[in-house]
């Protein structure tokens, strides 16, 4: 009854698109525990150690990814100053004014910026109720089908570049989608903020280009269609291009002073020369971001190092992981149009020597799938292809998905799928590695005689890469170690652990090992005995999956569950 048409069907999916909200606030706070990815940490945590100009943020201990060191500096540091930098200022000024006593902990080091991306998201189902009547889809059938993504709720909540990269990609759509109160095309007024907009995409993601290209070749269009003079088509391009050199040099500006010197080390000195002289410096070391970028990842042999997949894995594996029947059906609908084109297109040529003018009009909106599959088309080129990669295309999708009522037959199929989607990458996909950082975060700031400090190793092994700053250790804490062993063998890692054994010699020294079940094995079999085990569930790792029998026998939570192993020192 949610999709037949009809006033109780609007209030319906009204209802459900309210419900759905709500859902993705809360688990927002809850919070997810679900690891995706460590990008989603190590791109923007990294303003808690943010030192130019205003100072240390927090003054914690962060890990810094290589895209951000200053020998190799890929990313705009703009994007996380004005997003984690922000909420991690607020809730340290909150601390200070004495609004709470202990703002900073892990929990609201990890909420606090979700939060912030959570409010972003919103902005995405504006840009849907904005487009839909413009592609011919109904708005709310088209909101319900965007808020119960499994897509929205789980990646749009989170701290990735990718995410800012959907978000401007909707907002560019609006821009270039825009129609009269008698539904005839209105003239694109908006060429500064288009240029603004696709400029910080660029900066915020190269590959945004690819998405970009398709908007800006129908406002193009449009704009050529709806002028009649050359005169008017040259300076909505003008307006374009010197708001989008503007951005860039803000952004340049940005990046030179954190990745240089010039920004950091010489801060000082930069406040007693004159403004020619910083000019000056910063043109000699300027660093342009998007290009390193693009001259790293154009390597075939860097991104061999980040893994390589075959150039169809975006076609025939992310987008129906992350799209499920929905892109299926993209697909299926794109070679329908494409096969009548070509026929029809032959037909006129032959039968009537006519124009292309003469085809007739094909079902559904061919414009939305090529929003769809030229984007991913181009990112099909690279070898490294992530299913994250692909979350700005679920707008184009689910616009053409709602119109013609594609979605209504197989509602029960795509609420099957993102609900178990939700699950997955929600709650179970690396699920045990930020509870366990709660409590250790909680362990090793437990109340201790200040002149007799307990000294902690953490030893973290077949997990991803652990947030360090949700342990929440300040820059001065020299008394935690943290030991990321990642994937290592088995031979390496009793290595390790024994290593770990022999250098408890205080009484004050404990070690602790971090493991998924799957692999709690291998750790017996180094010859080491534990005091102490703490059972973290759930915890599913993909790269040491559980065999399927052990989780039909009674150590099933085993399987699904991490480590937290204390070494003892009397053994």
């Amino acid at each position: 009854p949610g999709w037949a048409s009809g006033s109780g069907a609007a209030m319906w999916a009204r209802g459900t698109w309210t419900l759905l909200a709500a859902v993705r606030t809360g688990w927002c706070l809850l919070p997810q525990v679900g690891y995706l990815h460590p990008d989603e940490f190590f791109h923007f945590f990294l303003f808690l150690f943010f030192s130019s100009f205003i100072g240390d943020i927090l003054n914690l201990q962060v890990h810094y990814p290589w895209e951000f060191l200053s020998s190799s500096p890929c990313r705009t540091v703009v994007f996380p100053l004005m997003t984690s930098g922000v909420a991690y200022w607020v809730i340290k000024s909150l601390q200070q004014l004495g609004v709470c006593s202990s703002c900073i902990n892990s929990y609201t080091l990890l909420v606090s910026p979700r939060l912030l991306f959570t409010v972003f998201s919103f902005a995405l189902d504006y840009s849907i109720y904005r487009l839909a009547p413009f592609w011919e889809a109904d708005p709310w059938k088209a909101l319900v089908l965007l808020a119960g993504s499994y897509v929205t709720l789980v990646f749009y909540t989170r701290t990735f570049t990718n995410t800012l990269e959907g978000l401007l990609f909707a907002f560019l759509m609006v821009l270039v989608s825009s129609r009269k109160a008698d539904r005839s095309v209105a003239e694109p007024t908006s060429s500064p903020l288009i240029g603004i907009v696709t400029t910080a995409g660029f900066f915020n993601r190269p590959t945004f280009l690819a998405f970009a290209l398709m908007p800006l070749l129908y406002w193009a269009g449009s704009i050529v269609d709806s002028q009649k003079s050359i005169k008017t088509v040259i300076n909505h391009f003008l307006k374009l291009v010197l708001c989008a050199c503007f951005t860039a040099v803000v952004f340049v500006t940005a990046d030179t002073l954190y990745f240089t010197s010039v920004g950091l080390d010489n801060l000082y000195s930069i406040k007693n020369s004159s403004l020619f002289d910083v000019i000056g410096q910063l043109h000699e070391k300027m660093i342009v971001t998007p290009f390193n970028f693009l001259s790293y990842n154009l390597n075939p042999h860097n991104l061999a190092l980040h893994g390589s997949h075959p150039r169809v894995t975006h076609f025939t594996v992310n987008g129906i992981m992350l799209f499920g029947i929905l892109h299926i059906l993209a697909i299926i609908a794109g070679f329908k149009m494409l096969k009548k084109y070509i026929y029809q297109l032959i037909w006129v040529k032959l039968y009537y020597r006519g124009s292309p003018g003469q085809l007739g009009h094909s079902e559904g909106n061919p414009t939305l799938l090529l929003f769809y599959f030229v984007p991913l088309a181009f990112l099909s080129l690279f070898s490294h292809q992530e299913p994250r990669f692909l979350i700005p295309l679920i707008l184009p999708l689910v616009l053409f998905s709602a119109s013609q009522n594609r979605a209504g037959k197989w509602k029960h199929i795509i609420i099957i799928f993102n609900v178990f989607g939700a699950l997955l990458f929600g709650c179970l996909h690396q699920g045990g590695l930020i509870p366990c950082l709660f409590h250790l975060e909680q362990l090793v700031h437990s109340l201790e005689p200040s002149n007799h400090p307990r000294h902690y190793t953490l030893l973290f092994a077949h997990t991803y890469m652990p947030p360090r700053s949700l342990l929440n250790m300040k820059k001065t804490d020299t008394h935690i170690e943290v030991i990321d062993m990642a994937g290592s063998g088995e031979e390496t890692l009793c290595r390790a652990v024994g290593q770990q054994v022999n250098n408890l010699t205080c009484n004050d020294c404990h070690a602790f090992v971090i493991i998924p079940g799957t692999v709690r094995a291998t750790i017996t079999k180094c010859g080491v005995s534990f005091k102490n085990e703490t059972l973290i569930f759930p915890h599913l790792s993909m790269e040491d999956p559980p065999q399927i029998p052990f989780l039909f026998s009674g150590n099933w939570r085993s399987q699904l569950g991490l480590y937290i192993l204390q070494l003892d020192r009397d053994q």
